[in-house]
């Protein structure tokens, strides 16, 4: 069997305790941007979050990008976020290799240079990456400058956040 139809199978049981409340439409306070590392996967526990607060955006790298924005803008001009919180980690995959390495592996492996994706959001210092990330969002004009956006580096080894202060006061 495979693992998706392992998943199929115990959801036909475990859906037999689905609390119905959770079917109400969503009303986050809180945004968080993360990698989808499966390390990361309990990290709105560790904050001690409820998940009906939380609208969690997951994606390789913890990348501010297209996708990303247009989610936070969503979360925030349509849910009622009112914040918005970065969170990246030691130890993350693309801190491993560069981007260019990856898309000539992927050419010689396939013998295709497709157009997309343009980047793979390489990075060698997370704490410098979240601060990148942290002035993406801050510097779109459609996300609202009082909502507070502020990056943190989660610990693999211990499970702890620690801030990662913004290079300049635009960012808050």
């Amino acid at each position: 069997m495979s693992i998706i139809d392992d998943a199929l199978s115990a959801n036909a049981t475990l859906a037999d305790g689905y609390d119905s409340e959770r079917g109400k439409p969503p009303a986050p306070r809180i945004a968080v941007v993360t990698c989808a590392d499966p390390r990361l996967t309990a990290v709105v526990q560790l904050m001690g979050l409820p998940d009906a607060d939380v609208d969690l955006i997951r994606n390789v790298g913890t990348v501010i990008d297209d996708d990303a924005i247009r989610s936070l803008i969503v979360s925030t001009r349509m849910l009622g976020t009112r914040e918005i919180m970065i969170i990246n980690h030691n130890d993350c995959g693309l801190s491993r290799f560069s981007g260019d390495e990856l898309a000539q592996r992927l050419r010689t492996e396939t013998g295709s240079a497709p157009i997309a994706p343009v980047t793979f959001y390489t990075f060698t210092d997370a704490e410098q990456n979240t601060r990148e990330q942290m002035l993406k969002v801050r510097s779109h004009p459609w996300i609202a400058a009082d909502v507070p956006v502020r990056g943190f580096l989660f610990d693999v080894g211990t499970g702890r956040l620690s801030e990662v202060q913004p290079e300049s006061s635009t960012v808050g």
